[in-house]
């Protein structure tokens, strides 16, 4: 086997530097101003990492002695070097090519499909580390003095590979269904499974159960049960969740991904990859955390059974049979074109429409008019975090017209028109009022304090995601515009023109 020995220096300073480029990255990414340099921090790191790695590490496939790593590259297979950057190659051209070719609408399925590739990648190195593991510097050859050498895998190396597999596995079986749910391959309604908490539970511990089994007894039953058991958990955590409850699930998925690779880079002995699982994983859990202190939710509720998927099971979100104002493009345009500030709140119907561009020309023909035109963004607006500042990136919307809950809900009472888009659950009063509402407690934004509400809306059939009504639908300074989305603010950009 190869022993473990101590990095050299510059290697050790290369992945000190390539996880202090992942750390700039996240913090670029945490604010749209910074965001590009905050990638090319994240794209120069993990060069950095790769090259870094396959300097050092590729050799010792070929050569077996600690010697100096020109020495190693001498002898180096050939054909594993091309093997190698065959597979740089391929996954190179086609990240490029879904890169260039992707719509921003369908960001969050991307992401979703991504955190898959993780998590398999994941299980194929433990799977490896599992078969070879003395290639990995894992395992210790015990030689009895009758009968045949063994192969014994170093207890602390079975936890890691353990976990890595399991979590690879959930990974990516609920990565694929929530990328089925955001694609539209898949109902986006929660399928809620009979018995499916007893059954989610009894499943999580019999893997853990495998998993400390492990420990014990490295079968190939063992390992491979569990790795099983957690492709089916993925399965069966992500499926009752709604469609309209990903930015939880992708935050998640995020998270378990992170922590996926870091298990992975115990195993292959690499600290950039251990590093880099670990802020991806604390960041996605922050985050996950954060989106669901938004809906007021716990985090274990979430996953456990989606929000608000009983009371949609139920029957629950019929529409009230209320009097409410029907008003037609005309009518905005010459309330907007009379307000002083108009407040939009872009939501998910924005994004299925595709009516960001059509939202920013209708901005700035406001802006024109001499109207300050500001966008309201709920933490969990759309089908995961960021969507909607994605969206409006896209289309060019100044950063500095952008704003946070926190940041403008104390403008509403100030505002003359709340325009909103297609944003359901995150503007409903009743989160303040109706301790009965799946949603109350959740923060929302204040739109009903305008003094009038646009409200862009396809039929007043549909409901959000916690699968109730609106009462903001109903009340007196509420005006519906009932129509898509982008053919909405394309009839109101021509009355404004």
């Amino acid at each position: 086997m190869h022993e473990a020995v101590a990095l050299p220096a510059w290697v050790a300073l290369a992945y000190l530097v390539s996880g202090a480029c992942f750390i700039l990255a996240l913090r670029g990414l945490s604010s749209p101003v910074s965001a590009q340099t905050g990638n090319r921090f994240g794209i120069a790191g993990m060069v950095l990492a790769v090259v870094t790695t396959l300097i050092y590490h590729v050799p010792f496939i070929a050569d077996q002695e600690p010697v100096s790593v020109a020495a190693k590259w001498h002898d180096v297979d050939p054909v594993t070097l091309a093997e190698i950057g065959l597979a740089i190659a391929i996954g190179a051209v086609i990240g490029l090519v879904t890169a260039r070719r992707i719509a921003m609408t369908a960001m969050p399925q991307l992401v979703a499909a991504f955190h898959s590739l993780v998590g398999l990648a994941a299980v194929l190195v433990a799977a490896a580390a599992y078969l070879n593991p003395e290639a990995f510097g894992i395992a210790v050859r015990i030689t009895p003095v009758y009968g045949p050498s063994i192969v014994n895998i170093l207890p602390v190396s079975r936890v890691e590979m353990g976990l890595g597999a399991a979590i690879g596995a959930i990974t990516f079986s609920g990565s694929v269904i929530a990328f089925l749910k955001l694609n539209g391959n898949m109902s986006g309604k929660p399928i809620l499974l009979p018995g499916r908490h007893v059954l989610n539970l009894a499943t999580l511990a019999v893997i853990i159960g495998l998993v400390g089994y492990f420990t014990q007894d490295q079968s190939p039953w063992v390992f491979f049960t569990a790795v099983a058991l957690s492709f089916l958990i993925g399965f069966l955590l992500i499926v009752p969740i709604g469609g309209a409850d990903m930015p939880v699930v992708v935050s998640m998925l995020n998270s378990y991904s992170g922590w996926a690779a870091a298990a992975m880079g115990f195993t292959l002995h690499n600290t950039a990859m251990i590093v880099t699982g670990a802020l991806v994983g604390s960041s996605g859990a922050i985050l996950s955390y954060i989106m669901c202190r938004a809906m007021n939710r716990s985090f274990i509720s979430v996953i456990a059974g989606g929000f608000g998927g009983d009371a949609v099971a139920a029957g629950g979100g019929a529409a009230i049979d209320r009097p409410w104002k029907r008003g037609s493009a005309e009518d905005a345009a010459f309330l907007m074109s009379q307000a002083e500030q108009v407040i939009i709140v872009p939501g998910y119907g924005m994004a299925v429409a595709q009516a960001q561009h059509a939202l920013r020309e209708m901005g700035d023909l406001l802006k024109k008019e001499g109207v300050s035109v500001k966008y309201a963004i709920h933490p969990v607006a759309g089908r995961m975090p960021g969507h909607m500042n994605v969206l409006l990136a896209e289309a060019n919307v100044p950063y500095d017209e952008v704003f946070e809950l926190e940041d403008i809900n104390s403008e509403f009472a100030r505002t003359d028109v709340a325009f909103v888009i297609g944003a359901n659950d995150v503007t409903n009063p009743a989160a303040k009022t109706d301790k009965s509402s799946p949603i109350y407690g959740m923060p929302v934004l204040d739109v009903e304090k305008a003094k009038t509400v646009l409200f862009v809306k396809r039929s007043m059939g549909g409901v959000g995601y916690a699968g109730v009504d609106n009462e903001l639908f109903y009340r007196d300074n509420t005006m519906m515009l009932l129509a898509d989305a982008k053919k909405m603010v394309e009839e109101i950009v021509k009355a404004l023109g």
